[in-house]
């Protein structure tokens, strides 16, 4: 499996964790000039931008670790860009990381939510 077929894999489990918590999923991997949100779902007026990360081994680094500051800055602009065209820009919004790691036969999804924040 290459890292586009990796990366779409783990967003779709990401996106089943969500909707299985009742979320509303808007979109996903939605391109601006500033980069691409993964998840971009809503639920009691709040609008999760969730960054997914996957991994196909334990490794020594968490994969969140990827999600730097300067990735935060573009996850940020990318979310102001959306919502500038979104009927939900009135919502809360908030910015989780999700790691999707191997475990057993299956996959564990594990949710930071508030990973960081816009301010």
């Amino acid at each position: 499996m290459n890292r586009a077929d990796l990366g779409h894999m783990g967003e779709a489990i990401a996106a089943k964790y969500y909707i299985r918590q009742g979320y509303l999923l808007l979109n996903h991997n939605y391109r601006t000039r500033m980069g691409e949100l993964d998840l971009i779902l809503y639920k009691a007026n709040t609008i999760v931008f969730a960054e997914v990360k996957t991994r196909t081994s334990a490794q020594r680094a968490a994969p969140a670790e990827a999600v730097d500051y300067y990735k935060q800055q573009r996850l940020i602009a990318a979310a102001g860009q959306y919502l500038q065209q979104s009927p939900y820009a009135d919502a809360n919004i908030r910015f989780d990381v999700v790691e999707v790691l191997p475990a057993g036969s299956g996959w564990q999804v594990h949710c930071i939510r508030d990973a960081f924040a816009s301010e």
